[in-house]
């Protein structure tokens, strides 16, 4: 039985968007917006309309989260840490409707929406713990009685800027940290996937407001990238937290740097999957399946590369083959489907595109790609996950196609499969599938992976919470969600504190009057 989506809407208090937009901190409110209507990709149908934010609604957002952070980050960290224990509750407590609308806005299977829900509730978890050990050093100084410090302070409003293939996760690595940080944020989601969203939001401010928080401590703006390009310049958010394309991100990481300001970048991956000949081919299967076509090839760690040892390359080959006839396709909200749609038509173009530029290469598809087309997939976003045998210097091999497209690649030894790996402008999430522990020490060492995430026996999709993620190279460099990340939402300040009766001076320098 299909979940009814009028009533999960009515349930998360989004029945009437142009009504949600009369909270201070949903901006579209002008009479300049622009409707913009939403649409499914899994069904085609539109869910709702929602305004987009102008300029004019910017500035009035800006100037609110400015306000709200004088109090905000007066307010112990410990107690910070409580309401987002609250908020994550809260989540808790709507984890299946919110997850169901995340399938069906953004198009990922029923599981994965859930399972982005509980990334939400996990990170506020882990955030709870955090608010209470937001350590500095002390260190002893070469001044006799004085004592030397260092301590970290809120930053200020941070941006954050999501995409729509983590319509809602990625927003709360950033903002629950940033909260017991003392940060106050403006997100600006995927125009793409902008209900979840607003769900979200819906959700958080009412324990804000339960516990008389101002309301700028949370804000959203709804709009395209003239918001983001707004906030990438703007000298009042000191930090942008951006994911997406790593062309999105090179105009981000300009800007902001420009400004001097810190930007946390999450960009693209072109992520490979070593297939060792010491390798369990029944578990790395699994791994591999699931990297390529879960979220239908839209996860930033999906798996677009195998490299597989060449004593081994023709089994594996066939196990993949006869794994991708077993795949069901169809509407995510059915729990039996393995795949969803695409997020668009355009995502589709693109996938086509890709597919005929690895031919045009000399790419050999050993599982056929396509369009899907019926009474199922009216919505035109469904399309067929593909195999193709290819060389890694491929043009198309190098460049990061958001689809359910995977590519083939033969090698010999760790050394040459460890160089086809890093051989790529990306530097996301890597995996190892062996039984060797030295193969595995080497893919782990300073020789070996170069990317952000380096995993063994498991795949390149799925990190938990508790480790920072993110990736080198084109991937942008940033880390957001766990271990110390948190310190890139705080400024770091050094003191000193004399308490003696006279002022001696470093290194022993004299100056008398």
């Amino acid at each position: 039985m299909k979940p009814n989506i009028s009533e999960i809407l009515k349930r998360l208090h989004i029945n009437d968007v142009n009504e949600a937009f009369s909270t201070g901190t949903i901006w579209g409110s002008s009479p300049n917006a622009i409707l913009k209507d939403i649409t499914s990709p899994v069904d085609g149908k539109k869910i709702a309309a929602v305004k987009t934010a102008t300029e004019g609604d910017y500035a009035k957002v800006v100037e609110q989260a400015q306000k709200a952070f004088i109090n905000w980050r007066t307010v112990p960290a410990p107690k910070r840490g409580q309401i987002v224990r609250e908020i994550g509750e809260a989540l808790r407590t709507n984890k299946e409707d919110l997850g169901t609308l995340v399938s069906y806005e953004m198009g990922k299977s029923l599981q994965e929406g859930y399972g982005e829900v509980q990334e939400m509730i996990d990170i506020a978890d882990f955030a709870v713990g955090q608010s209470r050990q937001l350590y500095g050093l002390t260190m002893h100084s070469e001044r006799p009685e004085h004592r030397m410090y260092e301590q970290y302070h809120p930053l200020g409003v941070v941006g954050i800027i999501s995409a729509f293939n983590f319509p809602v996760a990625v927003w709360s690595w950033n903002a629950m940290l940033a909260w017991v940080c003392g940060d106050v944020c403006i997100w600006k989601p995927s125009e793409k996937t902008p209900l979840t969203a607003i769900a979200c939001q819906h959700i958080a401010q009412a324990v804000f407001k339960k516990h008389n928080i101002d309301e700028g401590v949370s804000c959203l703006i709804i709009g395209d990238r003239t918001i983001g390009e707004l906030m990438a310049n703007d000298t009042r958010l000191p930090l942008i937290s951006a994911t997406g394309s790593t062309r999105m991100g090179k105009s981000i990481g300009a800007a902001v740097g420009a400004r001097l300001g810190k930007s946390l970048l999450e960009l693209g991956g072109n992520n490979a999957i070593i297939i060792s000949e010491n390798a369990d081919l029944d578990m790395s299967l699994i791994g591999a399946v699931f990297g390529a076509v879960g979220t239908a090839g839209q996860r930033c760690t999906s798996t677009r590369r195998l490299i597989i040892h060449e004593s081994v390359y023709d089994a594996f080959k066939n196990k993949l083959i006869n794994a991708y006839q077993q795949i069901k396709i169809g509407n995510p909200l059915d729990e039996n489907n393995h795949m969803g749609p695409l997020i668009d038509t355009d995502a589709v173009n693109l996938y086509l595109d890709s597919i005929a530029r690895c031919k045009a290469e000399g790419g050999v598809f050993v599982v056929e790609g396509g369009q899907l087309e019926g009474d199922e997939y009216s919505s035109g976003c469904y399309v067929k996950p593909c195999i193709a045998e290819v060389e890694n210097h491929f043009k198309i091999v190098q460049h990061e196609t958001f689809a359910p497209i995977l590519y083939l690649i033969k090698y010999k030894s760790v050394e040459e499969a460890i160089a086809l790996q890093n051989g790529v402008p990306q530097g996301l999430s890597s995996a190892i599938m062996t039984g060797n522990l030295r193969e595995a020490e080497q893919f782990l060492s300073c020789a070996g992976s170069d990317c952000g995430i380096a995993n063994v026996n498991i795949g390149t999709s799925g990190a938990e919470i508790g480790g920072a993620f993110g990736g080198e190279k084109d991937t942008g460099g940033g880390r957001e969600s766990g271990s110390d990340a948190w310190k890139v939402y705080m400024r770091r300040q050094t003191n000193t504190i004399n308490y003696s009766t006279k002022l001696p001076l470093a290194q022993g320098i004299k100056f008398n009057l």
